[in-house]
């Protein structure tokens, strides 16, 4: 039972079609700089230690 042509040429631009759209946001998520943190203690900043 061999696959005919349709079938192969489907899966194949499925499966590129998903390796393309991982590869895209491990690229995005990679290089986004990171997000500056909050200061938790903002409110408290004139408060004497």
């Amino acid at each position: 039972m061999a696959m005919n042509t349709q079938a192969l040429t489907l899966m194949l631009a499925t499966q590129l079609t998903v390796i393309a759209i991982t590869a895209y946001f491990f690229y995005r998520v990679f290089t986004t700089p990171p997000r500056k943190e909050p200061d938790s203690f903002a409110e408290n900043d004139d408060e004497p230690r």
